[in-house]
């Protein structure tokens, strides 16, 4: 993919992220990742959507987090953009969201636990949420202190990254991520729809069990892995 072609594919994405009801104001964030060349594309700091253009998307070095290419400063959140990059090397999309039932769960710090079935079509198992952050991280390099207590929460779990491609940051919000920027899209919008479903599951009746084990096991399995058969496949 040409460097052109990965900074439409990121604007697309944050526009994506618009349409789909995920961002308010100028909320949150997409990135995309080109690892031959070693550089991450990623929505610009602070520009409103509507003005957005694929040539405004900021291009910047995966090991460096240097700025290469653009005029323009890249997203605040960047470092935690790369850190994720960084730590999960499988993926080449990350998406970072201000999205009202996910961002509730992560400011009542509570995992969103699997109750259904379209939960488990997305995620093998309860959306984790970080550990606060400490003052020292906080004051310090705050950003990439971010990506760190994400990449650490994931690792806790046990889960291959794709499986698990969520997790709600303390006391702040979601980040997703996947194989493209396109597809950490699809799984914010599949985040903030079980999230709002878990969310008024439990206000009809608290004492609502997760999904079990072999049902979830089975939906997760026939979206992802060798034996998945959801779909047409590829051609």
């Amino acid at each position: 993919m040409s460097l052109s072609e990965l900074r439409e594919q990121v604007w697309q994405a944050n526009r994506d992220l618009v349409g789909a009801g995920l961002v308010t104001l100028s909320f949150g964030n997409a990135s995309g990742s080109d690892r031959d060349a070693g550089v991450v594309v990623i929505k610009p700091s602070g520009v409103p959507y509507t003005s957005l253009r694929p040539d405004d998307m900021v291009v910047v070095s995966l090991a460096e987090g240097t700025v290469v290419d653009g005029d323009l400063r890249p997203s605040s959140d960047t470092p935690t953009h790369l850190e994720l990059y960084r730590r999960f090397t499988s993926i080449g999309g990350v998406v970072h969201t201000h999205s009202s039932f996910a961002s509730a769960w992560a400011q009542a710090i509570q995992p969103i636990p699997p109750l259904g079935t379209t939960h488990a079509d997305h995620f093998a198992g309860a959306i984790p949420v970080t550990r606060r952050l400490t003052d020292e991280e906080i004051d310090g390099d705050y950003e990439r202190e971010t990506g760190v207590v994400i990449g650490e929460t994931i690792a806790a779990l046990g889960f291959d990254p794709l499986h698990m491609p969520a997790a709600l940051v303390a006391s702040h919000g979601p980040f997703t991520w996947g194989s493209d920027a396109a597809d950490a899209v699809t799984t914010a919008i599949a985040l903030e729809a079980v999230a709002a479903m878990a969310h008024r599951t439990l206000a009809l009746d608290p004492r609502t069990e997760p999904i079990g084990n072999s049902l979830l096991g089975r939906h997760f399995r026939r979206k992802h892995g060798p034996d998945a058969y959801y779909g047409q496949g590829k051609a």
